[in-house]
């Protein structure tokens, strides 16, 4: 168990060694999260096809290692530091960014090494002893082998809930959730030309997901999916268990740095938008970490909040994961976590419009 932190102002610290098995949408992103933080270190990455991305890796100084099973992807020539098996020896913590199921095969290879492991929300809940979000349920991850980061669908709800729990309590939650049809890059996803109830059934499996990590919500859930790549929509209604104004909601979510009020007001009026606010403040891969709420959308009828927020499925988890490690490695208490990883990676998307 690594020992690593900030004390009264003064930086001490052991770094935490992480190596990163699957460098696709999430690992990547992760790879360079862990980067630049001020108390990790990129062991190195693991990928199966030694294709463009591998190569895209090593370009950045990454050591890249690979399974025995490696797909050489055409005889791409690309220099390989070792083997999957010898990145989770030698790494503190793993996050295991494989696709969804392969995690679960991995896990005995990570308790055969006692490697503290983050698995992602494709898995299911019992591939580890909890499930994460860091605004939610940090302390019951702390010192455990294994934690699973929930998706980022249920990354969203959960930082958005956390604190109008604390601050006004919350009775029920109904949320429908508007899902993009795949990312950017998956060609063979869709509709192309449908609006899809994704599940037909209700509650959708994301009120299930959600009570991994706040079990005491009543939570219904309804999925749908739209032939769009850039983001994720949530239409919510909150019951809570006291009246509060709409500045007071304001007051409450404006407090939180992973939560966003964006505006129309200020042309922040579709997803599109949001993401190219992102590459306007050059993030990498135009990425938004935050839940963008519209300030405009918060309505209070009485107990009723309504709301809605855009949440980027490709980005929203990687704080996520950089807070979990922390946890595994019994580094920092949430807090502290989240400060240290907001200010390594920059949360905070509407800058001088804030």
């Amino acid at each position: 168990m690594v020992t690593a932190g900030f004390n009264t102002g003064v930086h001490r610290m052991s770094m935490i060694h992480v190596g990163i098995n699957g460098y696709g949408t999430i690992g990547k992103r992760v790879a360079a999260a862990v980067d630049v933080q001020p108390d990790m270190a990129v062991v190195g990455v693991s990928k199966r096809s030694l294709d463009h991305e591998a190569a895209a890796a090593v370009d950045r100084g990454f050591d890249l290692y690979a399974p025995d099973t490696a797909d050489p992807g055409g005889g791409c020539d690309i220099p390989l530091a070792g083997s999957t098996a010898a990145l989770i020896a030698d790494s503190d913590v793993v996050v295991d960014a494989t696709p969804a199921g392969v995690g679960a095969d991995n896990a005995e290879q990570y308790a055969q090494t006692e490697t503290e492991v983050v698995f992602q929300g494709g898995e299911a809940s019992t591939v580890a002893p909890t499930s994460f979000c860091a605004r939610a349920n940090y302390a019951e991850t702390v010192g455990q082998a294994a934690t699973r980061v929930v998706s980022c669908n249920t990354t969203g709800l959960a930082r958005l809930i956390s604190p109008l729990d604390e601050q006004f309590g919350v009775a029920s939650v109904d949320c429908t959730l508007i899902r993009r049809g795949g990312d950017p890059t998956q060609s063979d996803r869709g509709p192309i030309n449908d609006i899809v109830p994704d599940p037909v059934t209700v509650p959708s499996h994301h009120a299930a997901d959600l009570q991994t990590v706040l079990p005491s919500i009543d939570v219904m859930t309804k999925g749908v999916t739209v032939p769009a790549t850039l983001m994720h929509l949530h239409s919510l209604t909150v019951c809570l268990a006291s009246a509060p104004s709409v500045d007071a909601v304001h007051d409450c979510l404006r407090e939180e740095r992973r939560i966003e009020l964006v505006t129309s007001a200020y042309g922040q009026d579709t997803c599109a938008d949001l993401r190219e606010s992102a590459y306007d403040r050059d993030r990498q891969r135009g990425d938004v970490w935050e839940n963008c709420v519209w300030s405009e959308s918060i309505a209070v009828d009485g107990r009723s909040l309504s709301l809605l927020q855009a949440i980027h499925q490709q980005a929203d988890v990687i704080p996520e994961n950089i807070d979990a490690i922390r946890a595994l490695a019994a580094a920092d208490d949430a807090e502290t976590s989240r400060q240290i990883t907001n200010d390594a990676l920059g949360v905070g998307l509407t800058g001088s419009l804030a």
